[in-house]
């Protein structure tokens, strides 16, 4: 498991979500030959985020990228037919779409879904191209995908430190650099 992931996982948590970590998505040899590639591995969602209250799951990919450049509005925002580069759910609407619709099927076989639940597209970065934080969020605001910045990481990390003691790495972290 990455870090990162784990971090976006107990702030997820910390938001009244459950969360199931590196979720294979079972697509079809149909499904692969619709997407445009019929010897893909199965597709992995980094964390799914499941909201039983308002009936959804955010499918949130978590970027950390925090010695690179970071999350590229230009990469990010690309549109693809057939699926490529780093943020495929994201620039490839096709895929996406069969991606999800089997995603859902298979949350309805293990439990974790009903006919009505909707799925979303998420993207937590943990570092940003400079000067694309403000494109991406409005990017992902216009497609109606949660999106958490550097910014709005560091303050739910921050806010870990007020809660009562947990068994968990983020949490213990988050208090020892408030103090």
């Amino acid at each position: 498991m990455d870090h990162f992931e784990g971090i976006v996982a107990t702030l997820l948590e910390a938001d009244g979500y459950w969360v199931r970590r590196s979720f294979k998505v079972n697509v079809t040899k149909e499904e692969k030959r619709s997407i445009g590639k019929h010897s893909i591995p199965r597709p992995e969602i980094d964390l799914l985020a499941l909201n039983l209250a308002k009936n959804e799951v955010i499918a949130f990919e978590a970027k950390s990228f925090f010695d690179s450049s970071g999350v590229n509005f230009n990469e990010l925002s690309a549109t693809h037919d057939v699926p490529e580069g780093r943020y495929k759910l994201f620039t490839s609407a096709r895929y996406r779409s069969i991606v999800f619709s089997r995603l859902h099927q298979d949350l309805i076989a293990c439990g974790m879904a009903n006919a009505n639940t909707e799925i979303r597209l998420g993207l937590a970065a943990g570092n940003v191209h400079q000067g694309h934080a403000g494109i991406i969020q409005d990017f992902m605001q216009k497609n109606g995908w949660p999106f958490w910045s550097p910014d709005d990481i560091k303050k739910k990390v921050t806010a870990l430190a007020a809660r009562g003691y947990e068994n968990d790495a983020s949490i213990i972290t988050a208090k020892i650099l408030m103090r």
